[in-house]
């Protein structure tokens, strides 16, 4: 892989450059995507229509979509000189990375229950947006990312693994109550309870921004906020969207209950 490289940079700082490129790419189409989701909802699940190509099994979608997240990363680490995994920030970030897209491409899409088939215009772009972003994060941590030797005790590594590690939690069990809303037998739509679920109607995107920006602060590099602002982009969307539908079906949804963040919005 290291040859497959060097035949498309001419340098170490080209590559950096076109990391640093395409970071601030993804934050425009995170400014392009808002704009969007003003006058759409994103088309998956209950808000899926065959305007945007034939359905793909959820299971089968999920999986495919994420895998490369994994996969690339991986390949990455093993086959080039990723001459900076020997250090400890780089080490601990990288983990953060895999201990999510393990969960999210191995395991996850095994524990769908049902699930209403994704749409195949979504699918090739969440296929599309993994190999980017998985290839941009870990090659950017694996081989050009210095932090000082104090930076895992300094207050924006700390506080943002903690918050990381909150957010994998709490996206891991909203996941959990979600798959466990309906019992054997059961069909149609309930109201989640439980867990964050308490507090806000997407509890699982509260999680999953929750963590990337706690990433995004412990990595402290244009490449981990934009994939923090991308998220919180698309994520907030679907939160406000769901809320706005629970709220429309059911009469009795809890008035407290925010869209996505607790007691707030």
């Amino acid at each position: 892989m290291d040859i497959l490289l060097s035949t498309l940079y001419s340098s170490e700082e080209q590559e950096l450059y076109v990391l640093d490129c395409m970071a601030y790419f993804m934050v425009f189409m995170a400014a392009c995507t808002f704009v969007t989701l003003l006058f759409e909802n994103v088309p998956y699940g209950r808000y899926a229509t065959s305007k945007y190509g034939f359905p793909v099994n959820a299971r089968f979608a999920w999986f495919v979509q994420e895998l490369p997240a994994f996969l690339v990363p991986l390949c990455l680490l093993l086959w080039t000189s990723s001459s900076k995994t020997s250090l400890l920030p780089n080490q601990l970030l990288i983990a953060m990375y895999f201990c999510h897209y393990v969960q999210r491409s191995l395991i996850y899409p095994f524990l769908i229950r049902g699930g209403k088939p994704t749409p195949f215009a979504s699918f090739a772009l969440a296929f599309v947006f993994c190999i980017y972003n998985g290839y941009m994060q870990i090659r950017y941590l694996g081989h050009f990312a210095e932090y000082p030797a104090y930076w895992i005790t300094h207050p924006c590594f700390i506080i943002g693994s903690v918050l990381w590690l909150v957010g994998w939690v709490v996206n891991l069990h909203s996941d959990h109550i979600l798959r466990n809303l309906r019992k054997p037998g059961e069909t149609g739509y309930m109201i989640p309870t439980g867990g964050m679920f308490e507090y806000v109607s997407g509890a699982n995107f509260f999680g999953e921004i929750t963590e990337w920006a706690g990433f995004a602060l412990a990595g402290h590099s244009v490449h981990s906020s934009a994939f923090a602002i991308f998220t919180i982009v698309v994520l907030a969307s679907r939160a406000v969207a769901h809320h706005k539908w629970y709220c429309a079906k059911f009469e009795n949804y809890p008035k407290s209950r925010k869209a996505l963040i607790p007691f707030v919005f």
